[in-house]
């Protein structure tokens, strides 16, 4: 039935796919799972990823992901996983929860990512409208989440902990254990060693392999169903944007559950052959890249600020000689990214200069912070300041920005070096198209867009017409193709004067600052603008403490009256760059530190507006009681 060889039967048994055979394939494949399997047959022992344990990084082949996948996929299997199917998956990455997306996508399971942040009540929301029947978990503190509610869930069968620590006098019939589910599998695999082949021959480019719950900035979170089709088709786009190349280094540390990192830390080096290194938790992510050292980094706009917020205090932490080479190094890096963006040829005495601030203060720098030999890094997921992207390629780093949503599995648009223009999110990827709708509205096709939302067919529609997506964001493409996000179109501000504007670019510049961590400006049916402003808390305590600005917790440092003319201060200079009518008059801190637990904020660290604006109702309200403007 199987070339032992080669991918298994690429045509497959497609007695039960709808329509003619995929034209989206890669190495003949046209499904994950079956190239998944063509993969770990042909790279053997090659490492496939790395993962730190006990403070030494060891390493784990890709015959030993497919073991792992196959028998988690099987066990599942053996316990009543049927095609069609939904498995959650609650967990930090691990290389466990990569082996359980392939193993259940193998055996024709839909694997459902949930954000680890996620409260008990929003996991049982989320495990009711899937439909799960099986539930993977990391620890006791996610399994204590399934406890809870576990009598609303009469559907689920069975949870599985990925980790004994703390739980070894558990004993409960509806709970087992990883360890349990792979020797289930193994047993499984023994006795009939072709069940999980079969199974994989049995995938068509059109079955749902994922479920996406969007991240919800309105409140609003769907479940985007993700194909075998989808994922093939946004890898192959993908590539072209992240050069990835075989046996290339990355660092995985964004949420597996957001189609972002799904797509770059899984299908992407299942595609290239690439080699994933996970890091150990959302608190040693910086240390890891040092570490690791990747050969790219993709990563959402708050990263990116924060690294550029880091260097900001070092370098002011310096000597006045430090402070005074680093000042020049930037500068002199900055122009020639003049040259380099408008692509014109860099004068020679330029480049002189810049290789020698480069071997005196920018090389130690970008080995300090772990970008040594990224050949490039990728923002996305969040609009992100032109400032930034000028500032990382003046010290060496090539940094471009891509646009995508849940909706199109992760891409739509990208800049790539040698065709960057910084501001805009590029040109349409491979095999997409983009048009502008009459109300500005950005439209796009193309094998990455979804089939539609899970049991929300309403909702699929309204987004899903005549052939186009309806993204939800506006904008303009110019001459060269390039697309400009204006924002959302539900974001638009329309004044009480009448003027509407948008109000991304306008964060996007506050959260510049190496101050500033997030920003919303208001302004809906008011006379003015205004902003909600979240400190940076590294670079505000370090600049209190090194101005001797005495404080005793967070909210005391909001409420410091130098700290408030410091962010009043970057507001002004963030303001100089628009019209007065786009300039915010009026500003408050947030006083509290928000996680993505809370309410107000997305599992990926955004503000989610309308509930921003409900919480903080009353003290936006203060910003009007006066004449500001």
């Amino acid at each position: 039935m199987n070339d032992p060889q080669g991918c298994p039967d690429p045509g497959g048994d497609r007695s039960r796919c709808s329509g003619p055979a995929s034209s989206i394939s890669i190495d003949g494949c046209d499904t994950l799972p079956k190239l998944f399997l063509h993969r770990c047959r042909t790279l053997g022992e090659r490492t496939a990823h790395r993962e730190k344990r006990l403070g030494i990084w060891r390493s784990h082949s890709w015959t030993a992901y497919l073991e792992d996948a196959r028998a988690l996929g099987l066990g599942l299997v053996s316990l009543g996983l049927q095609r069609g199917m939904v498995v959650g998956v609650l967990s930090e990455d691990n290389r466990e929860w990569l082996c359980a997306d392939l193993g259940v996508q193998c055996v024709g399971g839909i694997v459902c990512g949930i954000y680890p942040t996620s409260s008990a009540g929003q996991l049982a929301q989320l495990l009711r409208h899937s439909e799960s029947r099986f539930l993977i978990v990391e620890n006791d503190e996610q399994l204590d989440k399934f406890l809870e509610i576990r009598e609303q869930l009469p559907g689920l069968i069975k949870c599985i902990v990925m980790d004994h620590d703390g739980l070894d006098d558990v004993s409960d019939g509806q709970i087992m254990f990883l360890d349990e589910l792979r020797a289930v599998g193994h047993s499984s695999h023994q006795e009939h060693p072709e069940r999980f082949e079969c199974a994989v021959v049995e995938a068509c480019p059109e079955d749902v392999a994922i479920l996406i719950y969007t991240s919800g900035t309105t409140g609003n979170s769907r479940g985007a169903m993700i194909t075998h089709r989808n994922i093939l088709a946004c890898a192959t786009a993908a590539q072209p944007v992240l050069s990835t190349r075989e046996r290339d280094e990355q660092l995985c540390f964004l949420p597996l559950s957001h189609v972002f990192e799904r797509l770059t830390s899984v299908y992407v080096p299942i595609a290239a052959m690439s080699v994933v290194n996970f890091a150990e938790s959302p608190e040693t992510v910086f240390g890891n890249l040092q570490e690791v050292s990747p050969n790219f980094l993709i990563a959402v706009p708050r990263v990116w600020e924060k690294i550029h917020s880091r260097i900001s205090v070092l370098a002011g932490e310096a000597t006045p000689f430090g402070r005074w080479a680093f000042r020049r190094a930037v500068d002199c890096g900055k122009e020639r990214v003049r040259f380099q963006l408008e692509g014109l040829p860099i004068p020679r005495w330029l480049e002189l200069r810049f290789r020698l601030w480069d071997w005196f203060v920018l090389a130690n720098l970008r080995r300090m912070i772990g970008l040594d030999r990224a050949r490039l890094v990728v923002s996305g997921a969040a609009p992100v300041s032109s400032e930034l992207i000028a500032w990382y390629w003046a010290i060496g780093v090539a940094m471009v920005e891509g646009y995508g949503l849940t909706e199109t599995t992760g891409i739509l648009t990208s800049n790539m070096i040698g065709r960057n223009r910084p501001g805009s999110v590029g040109r349409p990827a491979l095999g997409v198209d983009i048009r502008i709708g009459h109300d500005g509205e950005f439209l796009a096709r193309g094998d990455v867009v979804f089939p539609g939302y899970w049991k929300e067919p309403g909702e699929s529609a309204r987004v899903l017409r005549d052939g186009w997506l309806h993204t939800g964001d506006v904008g303009r493409i110019d001459d060269d193709g390039f697309l400009w996000i204006t924002g959302r179109i539900k974001d638009i501000i329309i004044t009480a004067g009448g003027k509407n504007i948008a109000p991304a670019a306008l964060e996007n510049q506050l959260k510049f600052s190496p101050y500033i961590s997030d920003a919303l400006v208001i302004g809906d049916r008011r006379k003015y603008l205004t902003a909600l402003v979240m400190i940076d808390q590294e670079s505000v305590e370090t600049y209190a403490r090194d101005h001797r600005i005495p404080f005793s917790d967070f909210a005391s440092l909001c409420r410091s009256r130098p700290v408030i003319d410091l962010v009043r201060a970057e507001v002004e200079a963030a303001n100089s760059g628009f019209s007065p009518v786009e300039q915010v008059k009026d500003f408050r801190l947030i006083d509290r530190l928000l996680s993505p637990e809370d309410e107000e904020l997305t599992p990926t660290m955004k503000l989610r507006r309308n509930f921003v604006e409900i919480a903080y109702e009353e003290i936006i309200d203060t910003m009007y009681e006066s004449s500001v403007a």
